[in-house]
């Protein structure tokens, strides 16, 4: 019987970010009760992320180092102390956009806890869920590769993307994304964090 070197990585990943979270829990002094309702979570799922037995959305994983007070790198499993990283193509730990099963899923090309600075790729199906509203510190950048996202912002006006289209504004402005029309969109995302400490 052959295993599926995905799942295993996928596993390995969960039972890592787990095992951080737990860390970084303990050494903030807090229970799993209240860890839970200030990411605004429930208690039975923050313990399944702890055991890794679940692997926290994109929008969890910011919930949970927001009220860890660390970076969202803080939560995945540390990198090769390197000056110089590359990340191959089938490189890069996936992180859906929400915790849902057609949820889109995105690449992380850089999360680390000593850069302020996150780069996400995404491969946006038709179909795939991406409307969640996101509200996060720091700038936000995103550059459309191939295809059509309309970014709505609350106070800033809905804008249609198409490829080689780039939009920045404050993270912390509400915002969401949709797809337009029925092609796949493939989209760099860079966030900015404010320097914390």
């Amino acid at each position: 019987m052959s295993s599926d070197p995905t799942q295993l990585d996928e596993a390995l990943l969960a039972r890592r970010v787990g095992e951080q979270v737990k860390s970084l829990r303990k050494k903030s002094g807090l229970s799993t009760r209240a860890l839970a309702a200030a990411a605004g979570i429930s208690q039975p799922f923050l313990s399944q992320v702890e055991r890794g037995v679940s692997t926290p959305s994109m929008i969890t994983t910011y919930r949970l180092a927001e009220a860890l007070g660390v970076l969202p790198g803080a939560l995945l499993p540390p990198a090769d102390e390197q000056a110089v990283t590359v990340v191959r193509a089938h490189e890069g730990e996936r992180l859906p956009v929400a915790a849902r099963p057609d949820a889109a899923v995105g690449r992380t090309l850089l999360m680390r806890p000593d850069s302020a600075l996150e780069i996400i790729e995404y491969d946006i199906r038709p179909g795939e869920y991406i409307e969640e509203w996101f509200e996060l510190d720091g700038e936000l950048g995103l550059f459309v590769v191939t295809g059509g996202i309309r970014v709505e912002l609350e106070g800033g006006g809905v804008h249609d993307l198409g490829p080689r289209d780039f939009i920045s504004h404050p993270a912390s402005m509400r915002h969401r994304w949709m797809l337009t029309g029925d092609e796949p969109a493939h989209v760099i995302l860079s966030l900015a964090h404010p320097s914390r400490g």
